[in-house]
């Protein structure tokens, strides 16, 4: 046992003056590590020291039993800690001056990804390997028609981290700005929001806020309605809001105003209302809580 004591720390010296390797400072993709947890089975490798190289798999108590060392806790830590934790005990223990450990994650003990709301085929997916987040939507038949596209992803563990991946209509910017999803995470793709035009216009209803911002402005909503009729007055639009009272709102809407550039156009947010009024006198005092009423037969569209 001396013996192999001394060849150890020989080869650690050896790697020191030698190697030009980093072994274990945070990867640039180290933030997106899954943490290892119990049952992962682990691959461990010190330069220059291929008798320590080993291949534990984490005990339900989150231990890694490893030659020379005994049991160490290393579950909840990304591969980069777990490295230098390992590199502290070896050198604690006098068996190596130097070490440069890496640690991989071989094969995850859970080895599932759930995808869930508004997918085609919501469910839950093998994946043994960390996968793109868009590669991991494809599988579950992509966004469907009413799909917000702010996904969030709760990671695996006892943190249960949530981060959220917006999945652009920009293609440069979707692959630019992709995550990588790990065995026994999450997906929650939530529905978009709606906003409704109701009144005298050609095609009155709710309509999805599926654009590149998940946003509508007025105009935008009046003209994905086939904008208004000629018997309509959008002189006196209005814009229907709900508080967080409960109660509704009532705003004018300078909707001509806005349709000349005479007025800014104004950004719509989930669940608006606007009213565009027919000529008809009779439908000129139609009230807030009448307008929002009528929101429940309107038909949904897709733009």
């Amino acid at each position: 046992m001396q013996a192999l004591r001394v060849f150890i720390l020989t080869c650690g010296l050896a790697s020191l003056a030698s190697a030009q390797l980093t072994s274990s400072g945070p990867a640039p993709a180290e933030r997106d590590s899954l943490l290892i947890g119990p049952g992962d089975l682990l691959h461990f490798q010190v330069f220059n020291t291929p008798e320590l190289e080993q291949h534990p798999r984490v005990t339900v108590a989150g231990d890694a039993p490893l030659e020379f060392l005994g049991n160490v806790h290393l579950s909840g830590m990304t591969p980069a800690e777990a490295a230098r934790t390992v590199e502290d005990k070896l050198m604690a223990a006098k068996l190596v001056l130097h070490p440069q450990v890496t640690v991989t994650v071989e094969q995850f003990a859970t080895q599932n990804v759930s995808v869930l709301g508004e997918v085609h085929t919501p469910g839950t997916y093998q994946i043994t390997v960390p996968r793109d987040v868009l590669d991991v939507i494809a599988m579950a038949g992509g966004l469907n028609s009413v799909a917000d596209r702010t996904v969030t992803i709760k990671r695996h563990g006892q943190d249960g981290e949530k981060i959220s991946y917006f999945l652009s209509n920009n293609s440069n910017a979707a692959f630019d700005a992709s995550v990588l999803v790990y065995p026994g995470d999450t997906l929650l793709i939530p529905k978009a929001g709606l906003v409704y035009v109701l009144g005298d216009v050609r095609n009155p209803g709710g309509y999805v806020m599926d654009d590149n911002r998940s946003q509508l402005t007025v105009l935008q909503i009046v003209a994905t309605a086939g904008g208004t009729n000629k018997s309509a007055v959008p002189a006196h639009a209005r814009l229907i809001r709900k508080q967080p009272d409960g109660t509704f709102a009532d705003m004018s809407l300078q909707l001509s105003k806005m349709q000349k550039g005479k007025q800014p156009d104004l950004p719509l947010q989930a669940g608006d209302i606007v009213y565009v009024p027919f000529s008809y006198l009779r439908n000129m005092a139609v009230g807030a809580q009448g307008i929002a009423a009528s929101v429940a037969g309107a038909s949904v569209y897709n733009k």
